[in-house]
């Protein structure tokens, strides 16, 4: 393993700036990320399974999406009303005030678990796809890891308490970003502040989220609040060409929910900045090529290597280039050889592939005949061919 350190004006930019400041958040647990670059800017306990209350919703939502993708069901599709998503409404909690003489839509089921947070919402749907909720469960847990999901397991559609029902701030994170990305066609729903289901209800008919009316960009995703788990928020906003996705926890009162919120999404957009760090196809390093038709070959980028950085600074970002090497010829133009290391203070290590920037074909006969006698001859000597 070949290891090239490398200053940062090697990468036509050099940062004077200081780490960002530690954000210390009141959430118990907390997880930011910047969609854009691929940046995680905050993780405090992330991978701890806690009981994720309502925000877990999102989950049922996603599988009703998928449902919906691949034609299991449309918009128009109706589901029954049971018994059990009746007593939802009668035990309390959020609900659409679903009766069992209706018969929802997919349209307006999905706008009752957004929107109105509807308990009831949850199991008509889950009983819809699955027959029975703890099917429906079931089916959550297993299609969990393959979503990327790593220390979720559900027992009910809507985030009743149960010690079953547990899921981590990353994980919440995550799911967010996957609907976003996946759905866009129906993600506009998050951004919605009122739904009414055939008017009633119409204390619960406004969104929870405390971030849609504050001109920050925020557009989703969902809130959550038992006893047990406190209150919590899974929450994205965009602004300019960055967007970030946040879930957060822990905290003691929709108040305090809201204001931390708040603070998380201004941290994330004030306190770092994008920069392109190293351009598409201009070379950073050159690798040694063993037997080739030339010596080195160029290593470049192969599109804009774009970093997130700390915006109060002075400590500068460090790059080293890692590859197994010498490479033998031939070396194909594009292939992945090597990967660029940059190290930004308080951020984890961003890791780019590098791509050759030119073929180099296998040496001729006499550069061979002689790359074998120098090491021969320095075998015979005992030391290294250099």
């Amino acid at each position: 393993m070949i290891r090239l350190r490398l200053a940062l004006t090697l990468l036509a930019f050099v940062l004077a700036a200081l780490p960002a400041r530690a954000f210390e958040t009141a959430a118990t647990a907390a997880w930011v990320y910047d969609m854009t670059t691929g940046t995680v800017l905050m993780d405090k306990n992330a991978d701890q399974p806690v009981p994720p209350a309502s925000m877990s919703k999102l989950m049922t939502i996603n599988m009703l999406f998928e449902a919906l993708k691949d034609g299991r069901v449309t918009m128009d599709t109706t589901f029954a009303v049971s018994d059990r998503a009746v007593q939802m409404t009668r035990d309390g909690g959020s609900t659409m005030m679903l009766q069992h003489t209706d018969r929802p839509t997919v349209e307006e089921l999905i706008h009752g678990m957004i929107i109105n947070s509807g308990n009831d919402a949850c199991v008509v749907v889950a009983e819809g796809l699955a027959g029975t909720e703890d099917a429906f469960a079931e089916l959550m847990t297993k299609r969990g890891p393959a979503i990327g999901l790593t220390a979720s397991t559900f027992a009910n559609a809507s985030g009743w308490p149960d010690p079953n029902h547990r899921m981590s701030m990353r994980d919440l994170g995550i799911l967010g970003k996957r609907l976003i990305e996946e759905f866009p066609e129906y993600y506009p729903i998050f951004a919605q502040t009122e739904y009414s289901y055939k008017g009633r209800s119409p204390d619960n008919r406004f969104n929870r989220n405390p971030l849609l009316d504050l001109g920050i960009g925020a557009d989703g995703l969902k809130t959550g609040h038992t006893s047990e788990a406190g209150y919590g928020l899974v929450g994205s906003a965009k602004q300019g060409d960055r967007r970030i996705i946040f879930a957060i926890t822990g905290l003691p009162s929709d108040k305090a929910r809201a204001e931390e919120a708040e603070r998380i999404v201004g941290w994330a957009f004030r306190q770092f900045s994008e920069k392109t760090v190293a351009k598409a196809g201009v070379r950073v390093a050159e690798a040694e090529v063993h037997l080739g038709a030339a010596d080195t070959v160029g290593l470049v980028p192969a599109e804009d290597v774009k970093l997130l950085v700390p915006a109060l600074v002075q400590d500068q970002l460090t790059a080293e280039v890692v590859y197994n090497g010498p490479l033998l010829a031939p070396v194909a133009k594009g292939s992945a050889v090597a990967e660029l290391i940059i190290h930004a203070p308080d951020l984890p290590d961003r890791r780019v592939p590098l791509v050759a920037e030119s073929d180099v074909g296998t040496a001729g006969f006499l550069k061979r005949v002689t790359t074998a006698g120098r090491v021969l001859y320095g075998q015979y000597l005992g030391s290294p061919a250099s």
